[in-house]
């Protein structure tokens, strides 16, 4: 059976795969050069952080008996400076990526609660997960206020994209993260997304 819940701190350890599957897609040039423990390390240390899971960020996690197999990853667009200190603050404590500037970026919109991270695990993937956090996040942010979701679609991720266009979301505009071209997508949390 399926739950959607808030993440607490001991699924930290859950969570690491799943942002780990994120942060290869998107081929961040500054984790070429660094053990894979050191990022992995670094998200643990965040995702501890009480401030990720409900004060700055809301962090959705879908368990299958007692199984962590899906995450989203929100906020509002105020608070990206904040998430982004939690990160950094969690790469102190590893030398490798110390000083490495992740969030050179700006990924959110103005006036939107921003999806950050969505991932399921490759074994749950078709089964709709993606989907009900998706909605989850939505009726979230509609319940504090927040009349847009927005999230970033790698352009080479096309599959994402359609998903995403069939939920209802509708471009508003194009980023860079990094080296990758993105679409900017949106969607009134208003409207129900098809689960």
């Amino acid at each position: 059976m399926l739950t959607i819940r808030k993440a607490e701190p001991e699924d930290a350890g859950q969570i690491v795969p799943l942002m780990s599957l994120i942060y290869d897609e998107m081929e961040l040039t500054e984790f070429e050069s660094v053990p894979d423990e050191d990022p992995q390390q670094m998200i643990r240390n965040a995702y501890e952080r009480r401030a990720l899971l409900g004060y700055i960020a809301t962090t959705l996690v879908a368990e299958v008996d007692d199984k962590v197999v899906g995450m989203a990853f929100a906020y509002p667009d105020t608070n990206e400076t904040a998430v982004n200190r939690v990160y950094e603050q969690a790469a102190q404590e590893i030398p490798s990526i110390s000083d490495v500037d992740f969030f050179a970026d700006p990924e959110a919109f103005d006036d939107e609660f921003y999806l950050d991270s969505l991932a399921v695990d490759d074994n749950y993937r078709g089964m709709g997960i993606a989907t009900k956090l998706i909605r989850a996040i939505a009726d979230h942010a509609a319940d504090l206020g927040y009349p847009t979701l927005g999230l970033n679609v790698d352009t080479l991720n096309p599959l994402a994209e359609k998903l995403y266009r069939r939920l209802g979301f509708r471009g508003a505009g194009q980023i860079m993260i990094g080296d990758h071209h993105y679409r900017h997508l949106q969607v009134s949390t208003a409207q129900k997304v098809l689960v």
